[in-house]
């Protein structure tokens, strides 16, 4: 027979846990190891048989101190003169506090719980969503969408009853208008009371004999509704406008929900944001990064004027100022751009052009430059051929 483990061990506690502790670690053991959570799972049903003991043991003052003296032979029908257990598994449960424990178990296992009171005072509506999809520019500036929803309205004929006009709900006779019953169960604790929603009433206390012919009962009807929906600026993409009493109509007089719609923002070619700034970046001539000078850059108010410094370096970053999106708490304070520059290395280059930049690049010191060998060529119409010219040639012939 294997050997029993500490009961403080089971539960997962310290010898000096007070009783709320132990009730804490045995509920949740209780809870995950439990026959009808775990059908048909041996190994679980055994974990549950041992947290049960040791609890049984450990929640009752007297037991807890012969164990705490002399273990598990305290009752083993010998040692401290205890006596054995009796009842399920080899031990009982007399002075264990298991009503409160086991009423809050089968409650979760079973969908009941605790005492509840019918569902017929006033409750608030379930809340509604939807999405508007936007572009990048309307969620820095701001828009106003309009959005088109089936929305439910309380009957006018039955008042939101759901009884035919001219009746009344009645009394449930299952539950007395409680919206509640009871059950009892017989267990291997004992007799345990489990308190679950009127199957009969669903839980509002009141049946409906003579149903509503407009609504059908459900004391609703629907209708299709335009929402004007106003998409502040500085709104980001995955966040939400919470639209009030736009969303279910409540029950027994409770308020309406709310409507809230989720805000999706296409991208866009050009820009990117990282919360209120704005990155992009711009391309520059060769000449413009050499010699410095104006260059246009594209931002969300439209495209402005930069002077750019001579010398400026490719993947040099610069900074817009309050050219960013404005912050949705004060859409007077706005962000800032920040634009890399990329130097632009032209692909394509006239003679003339690729003439200058030989001088250019031997006025720099990096190559030497033959001016007559240039100019040779300029008059005589030749140039040096290269190798896909003279490949050319030799195809030619």
């Amino acid at each position: 027979m294997a050997e029993k483990r500490d009961y403080y061990e089971v539960l997962g506690v310290d010898k000096g846990a007070d009783d709320a502790t132990l009730k804490r670690a045995y509920r949740k053991l209780a809870k995950k190891y439990h026959p009808d959570m775990n059908p048909g799972d041996q190994e679980a049903e055994a974990k549950f048989k041992e947290a049960t003991e040791a609890y049984s043991v450990l929640s009752d003052p007297e037991k807890r101190k012969q164990y705490d003296q002399f273990g598990h032979a305290a009752f083993e029908g010998g040692a401290g003169g205890a006596g054995g257990f009796g009842g399920f598994g080899g031990f009982d449960f007399n002075g264990a506090d298991m009503g409160d424990i086991f009423g809050d178990i089968f409650g979760d296992l079973f969908g009941g719980g605790r005492s509840r009171r019918a569902n017929n005072g006033p409750q608030r509506g379930a809340n509604l969503r939807a999405v508007i999809h936007i572009t990048f520019e309307e969620a820095v500036f701001g828009c106003e969408k309009e959005l088109e929803l089936t929305l439910k309205e309380t009957c006018s004929a039955c008042g939101g009853n759901g009884a035919k006009p001219g009746t009344s709900p009645e009394t449930c006779p299952n539950c007395h208008g409680e919206g509640q019953v009871t059950y009892t169960q017989q267990s291997m604790f004992g007799m345990i009371r489990n308190v679950q929603p009127c199957p009969d009433c669903a839980g509002t206390g009141k049946i409906i004999k003579e149903k509503c012919t407009a609504c059908r009962g459900t004391g609703f009807t629907s209708s299709k509704k335009k929402i004007k929906v106003t998409v502040p600026a500085g709104i980001d993409d995955g966040q939400s406008i919470r639209i009030r009493d736009k969303g279910e109509p409540g029950r027994n007089g409770g308020p309406r929900g709310d409507l809230l719609v989720e805000v999706s923002v296409a991208r866009h070619p050009i820009f990117q944001r990282d919360g209120v700034n704005i990155f992009s970046t711009a391309p520059i001539t060769y000449a413009q990064a050499a010699l410095g000078g104006d260059v246009r850059i594209s931002t969300v108010d439209g495209d402005v004027l930069y002077t750019v410094k001579p010398g400026t370096q490719t993947d040099t970053r610069i900074r817009l100022k309050g050219k960013g999106v404005p912050s949705l708490r004060n859409k007077s304070v706005r962000g800032d751009q920040y634009v890399t520059l990329v130097v632009q290395v032209p692909t394509k280059l006239s003679e003339e052009a690729k003439a200058a930049l030989r001088k250019f690049d031997a006025a720099c010191g990096n190559r030497p430059y033959d001016e007559k060998e240039e100019s040779r060529q300029e008059k005589s119409g030749k140039k040096k051929k290269g190798f896909m010219d003279k490949m050319k040639e030799v195809f030619e012939d």
